[in-house]
């Protein structure tokens, strides 16, 4: 699949979608508006991050370490995260294609190149890093994409998952995997299904 024939439809609401430069440090402790939260899904623990009311983290976590303190002394509280967990609760139930919850994702220029070309990809889509490289204008640079996908901070709302090896090997996947796999198979799935249950809109 070509990154060049996806619709500008498919694109996330531009005014969900904030790009910034990766933070170069952190005062001691954590910051007054340093919350997380841990939630459950199919795919395991996923651990919610936000700065400023605005989530810029979504990583998998074992069990253990959702029911561990948070890191640095950072806030614990549900309410950054209302939108999120209702829009993954109909993500995960198959019925949401797109998310809208508002985010931020701190990168340099490349991975933020990187990131955009990913928050293009449909829903249930699946590229190789070769094609992501090829749409970023850096067709040699494969391996740098595959770092850039690696390090990118949002997992599942930033769909790193549908990229795949030129070989069609489910390979480099922070989450793991069996998440990358499950994630793909759960699009799949949904994709089957979306004949006969129309997919919800997400509420703002």
């Amino acid at each position: 699949m070509s990154l060049a024939s996806i619709p500008e439809s498919s694109f996330p609401s531009a005014s969900s979608v904030r790009f910034a430069p990766p933070r170069t440090h952190r005062d001691d402790g954590a910051a007054a508006d340093d919350v997380r939260w841990y939630a459950e899904f199919p795919i395991g623990w996923l651990r919610m991050h936000a700065e400023d009311g605005l989530v810029v983290a979504l990583t998998g976590v074992t069990a253990a370490e959702a029911a561990s303190p948070p890191p640095g002394g950072a806030a614990l509280d549900e309410a950054p995260f209302r939108r999120l967990l209702r829009e993954l609760r109909q993500y995960f139930d198959g019925r949401l294609e797109t998310f809208t919850t508002p985010i931020v994702l701190r990168g340099t220029p490349f991975q933020s190149s990187v990131w955009r070309a990913l928050l293009a990809l449909p829903f249930g889509a699946v590229v190789t890093y070769r094609d992501v490289a090829t749409t970023v204008g850096q067709p040699a640079a494969v391996r740098a994409v595959g770092a850039a996908n690696g390090r990118n901070p949002i997992g599942v709302i930033v769909p790193c998952h549908r990229v795949i090896g030129s070989d069609k090997s489910l390979t480099g996947y922070s989450g793991g995997i069996d998440r990358k796999a499950a994630l793909l198979a759960l699009e799949k799935e949904a994709i089957e299904k979306t004949r006969r249950r129309p997919l919800t809109k997400a509420r703002k």
